[in-house]
C-alpha cells in the first residue's frame, strides 16, 4: 500500500523512493523482521498457556545430549505468516496478480499445516495424507486456472524451462502443465516439511532458498536483466521480490527464537507455508527445475526418506526382512545416529551434534543457492 505514496511526490519528493522495488524490498524485510521479533514472545507465552507444544520426544535419537523438546511451543509458523503477509501487503502493490497468488498459496498451505498441527495436539492424529493432497490439488487447480485464463501467460504455463537452456525445451500442454505444477507445489511443500527436524534447520535452509529467488524474481521482472541473462521475462513478477524480502525478514526473525535451543517450532504451519511459497516463486518465474539445485538440501532430505522407505519395503517383500539404507531418515537424523554410535564405541558421552549438523546443512544450502544463481550465466 505504501507504493501509492508516490502519487504525493509532488508535495514531498523523497516519496518517489516507493516506486523502486529495491527500496520496498528492504523495507519489507526490515518490517517483517521487527514484527516477528515483537510478536514472538507473546505468541510463545500464549502457546504455552494453551499447551500447544511438542507432545513427545523423538525416541529415534534417544541417548543424545539434547535439550528436552517436549512442551516447546509449536505452530510458530503463525508468526512467519503474520509477519511476512502483513509486510508484503504494506510494501508491495496489493493488486499485483503474482503477489496475490503467492500470498494465497502461502496462507492456504499454512492453514493446512495449522489444521494438521492442531489435530496432532488435540486428537494425537493429524490430517491424513489424502486430505492434505486433496487440498493442495484443489488450490493448484485454482492457480493453474487463473494463469491459464490470461492469454499472455498460457504459453508460459505450458513451457518447460530447463537450467542451462535459454529457451523452453517442451510444450507440456494443458494436462502436462497442470500435473507439473501439482508436482512442484506438493513436492516443495513436503520437502521443507521433512527437513524440519532440528532446531533452526528448516528455516535456515529456507532463508538461503528465498534469498536466491529474491534475486531471480528481480531478474525475471526486469526486462533488461532478463534479456541480458536470457531468462524468461514475466512482466509484474518483480513485485515478488518484495514478498521474498518480507519472507526473508520473517524467517530471520523466526530463526532468532528457533536456533538451538529452540524456544518455538514452526510446525507444519510454517513448513508447508514456506514450501508452498517457494514453489510458487519457482512456478511464476519459470524456474521450477532450478529449484532442484537451489533447494538441494530439501531434495536430499526428501530423497533420503523415499530411498529409505522404498528399499525397506522392497527388501522386506523379497527377503522377508526389511533393510535400511540409512540409520534413520530424514538424513539429518542419520548423522545423529552416527555420532551416537561413535560415542558408544569410544566409551564417551555423545556430543551435542545438533548445532553442528544444522550449521553444515546451512552451509550446503548456501552453496546450492549460489550454484543455482550461477546457472543464469551458463546458457
Amino acid at each position: 500500500m505504501l507504493y501509492y505514496l508516490i502519487e504525493l511526490e509532488g508535495l514531498f519528493s523523497p516519496l518517489r523512493l516507493f516506486q523502486y522495488i529495491s527500496f520496498r524490498t528492504l523495507g519489507a524485510a526490515a518490517t517483517a523482521f521487527i514484527v516477528s521479533l515483537l510478536i514472538a514472545p507473546r505468541l510463545i507465552k500464549h502457546l504455552r498457556i494453551i499447551n500447544f507444544g511438542e507432545q513427545k520426544e523423538d525416541n529415534r535419537v534417544e541417548g543424545l545430549d539434547k535439550h528436552n523438546k517436549v512442551g516447546t511451543p509449536s505452530m510458530g509458523g503463525l508468526m512467519i505468516i503474520i509477519a511476512a503477509a502483513g509486510s508484503t501487503l504494506l510494501w508491495a502493490i496489493p493488486t499485483n496478480m503474482y503477489v496475490l497468488l503467492t500470498l494465497g498459496t502461502f496462507c492456504l498451505m499454512g492453514l493446512i499445516g495449522f489444521a494438521d498441527d492442531y489435530l496432532k495436539i488435540k486428537r494425537k492424529n493429524g490430517l491424513s495424507a489424502k486430505v492434505k493432497f486433496s487440498a493442495q490439488l484443489v488450490w493448484a487447480g485454482i492457480v493453474f486456472a487463473v494463469l491459464w485464463s490470461v492469454p499472455d501467460l498460457q504459453a508460459r504455463t505450458r513451457d518447460l524451462m530447463v537450467p542451462f537452456f535459454k529457451n523452453p525445451i517442451l510444450d507440456m500442454g494443458l494436462i502436462g502443465g497442470f500435473i507439473f505444477m501439482v508436482i512442484v507445489l506438493v513436492g516443495a511443500s513436503n520437502a521443507v516439511n521433512l527437513t524440519d527436524g532440528l532446531d533452526g534447520l528448516a528455516i535456515s535452509c529456507s532463508n538461503s532458498v528465498v534469498m536466491a529467488y529474491l534475486l531471480l524474481t528481480y531478474v525475471a521482472g526486469n526486462y533488461n536483466f532478463a534479456q541480458y541473462l536470457q531468462v524468461p521475462f514475466v512482466l509484474g513478477t518483480g513485485e515478488l521480490t518484495v514478498f521474498c524480502g518480507a519472507l526473508l525478514g520473517a524467517g530471520l526473525g523466526f530463526l532468532w527464537y528457533n536456533c538451538h535451543p529452540a524456544k518455538i517450532f514452526m510446525g507444519d504451519t510454517g513448513s508447508l507455508a514456506i514450501g508452498g511459497a517457494i514453489a510458487m516463486l519457482a512456478i511464476l518465474t519459470k524456474q521450477e527445475l532450478l529449484l532442484i539445485i537451489i533447494g538441494g538440501v530439501f531434495v536430499i532430505e526428501a530423497a533420503s526418506v523415499v530411498i529409505q522407505s522404498s528399499y525397506f519395503k522392497y527388501t522386506k517383500r523379497r527377503y522377508g526382512k526389511g533393510i535400511r539404507v540409512f540409520k534413520c531418515a530424514p538424513l539429518h537424523h542419520h548423522f545423529e545416529f552416527v555420532e551416537k554410535e561413535r560415542a558408544l564405541e569410544q566409551n564417551r558421552k555423545p556430543e551435542l551434534v545438533e548445532t553442528v549438523i544444522v550449521t553444515r546443512f546451512w552451509i550446503l544450502s548456501i552453496i546450492f543457492a549460489l550454484i543455482g544463481i550461477a546457472t543464469l550465466k551458463i546458457r
